[in-house]
């Protein structure tokens, strides 16, 4: 397989200094990632996925992590973007211990060459740990190395992956996990991903001041799909279900009922849920829900509304039933989310 990590000469860059620190205790052996760069690979993604681990061991003072940047032969890769990328060694030098994710753009179905496939193919054959960045999915796919297994990858490149690889099946969420295969949809989701693995490596706190470092937010919690509702409308073009929308956001306190919905959006009560599970895949009572859920949960971390009055104001006439629609949507009751907030604030006071 090539030279091994641990041969490798130590790398100070890997414990960059920085104005501030989380000290953490019983720090594991350096956890060694893997990067290859296929051609027209988007630096965004890359760039994202690679940083918490930097900031990981910024924070901590310590080399928590190592990462290794791999092109097919060891040359240079240009990104999406025209800017030329070096990388350390060729994927032929990859070691089994390393965890590698295959990071590639807009064509990503045909990045990988065959060799660099069956390189791909083989560490995983021999216990190496695979996952895939934008596009990467596609690469492992022809590898065949996601049947029967949930993955993902940026909505845009999903149609003409699923007419690639009928059999298989991309789910629409930001990163996926199943075992040890990691995917995820590209851009700052690549952040989202490699936070959920530093928070099962040293806990949710210090993944949080990760996230916070990355201006990502607190919440690493929350895994939402790649594109929401208005985004996917927006994208529709539809004006109907726009209208719909626009009605939906305009009535949040007092919400209108689907027949007055309809009346707004000058269309049958039929046509609108018929469109909906069309274009968003879900009924209209549904994206109503979660948007006035979404607007609550903004009021829970802005505001000093108590519970109830926060429920009322996101048209919800019980406490009950906003609570429980509210833990089936964030994992956590509004009272949990309020009091996990209070509680980061007045650490970082």
């Amino acid at each position: 397989m090539g030279r091994s990590v641990e041969k490798l000469p130590t790398r100070p860059d890997l414990v960059p200094a920085g104005a501030f620190s989380y000290p953490v205790q019983d720090a594991k052996e350096t956890r060694w990632f893997g990067f290859l760069l296929l051609p027209q690979f988007t630096l965004l993604a890359f760039s994202a996925a690679l940083d918490p681990l930097r900031i990981a061991n910024q924070l901590a003072q310590k080399p928590l992590y190592g990462w290794l940047v791999y092109s097919e032969e060891g040359a240079p890769v240009s990104s999406s973007s025209g800017i030329d990328i070096g990388v350390h060694a060729s994927l032929e030098e990859l070691h089994s211990d390393t965890y590698l994710f295959v990071c590639s753009g807009n064509n990503g179905t045909n990045a990988a060459s065959d060799a660099s496939l069956g390189r791909v193919r083989r560490h995983a054959r021999f216990g190496g740990k695979v996952g895939g960045i934008c596009t990467g999915a596609a690469t492992l796919a022809r590898a065949g190395l996601l049947t029967g297994k949930k993955f993902t990858l940026h909505w845009e490149n999903q149609p003409g992956f699923s007419e690639a690889f009928p059999q298989l099946a991309p789910t629409p969420q930001r990163f996926e996990r199943d075992g040890d295969l990691l995917t995820c949809g590209g851009g700052t989701a690549a952040t989202e991903l490699m936070i959920s693995l530093i928070a099962e490596d040293y806990g949710k706190d210090f993944a949080i001041a990760v996230s916070d470092m990355c201006l990502n937010g607190s919440d690493i919690t929350i895994r939402n799909e790649q594109r929401s509702s208005i985004a996917k409308a927006i994208s529709s073009r539809n004006p109907r279900v726009l209208a719909v929308l626009r009605a939906m956001y305009d009535n949040i306190e007092t919400p209108l009922t689907l027949d007055e919905l309809a009346e707004h959006a000058r269309i049958s009560r039929r046509q609108i849920e018929r469109q909906f599970k069309q274009l968003l895949g879900e009924a209209p009572a549904q994206t109503y829900r979660n948007i006035r859920l979404d607007r609550a949960r903004t009021l829970l971390m802005e505001t000093n509304m108590s519970v109830t009055e926060v429920a009322m104001a996101a048209g919800f006439n019980s406490d009950n039933v906003f609570s429980r629609h509210f833990k089936a949507r964030y994992s956590e009751t509004p009272y949990g989310h309020r009091g996990r907030n209070k509680a980061k604030n007045r650490a970082q006071e």
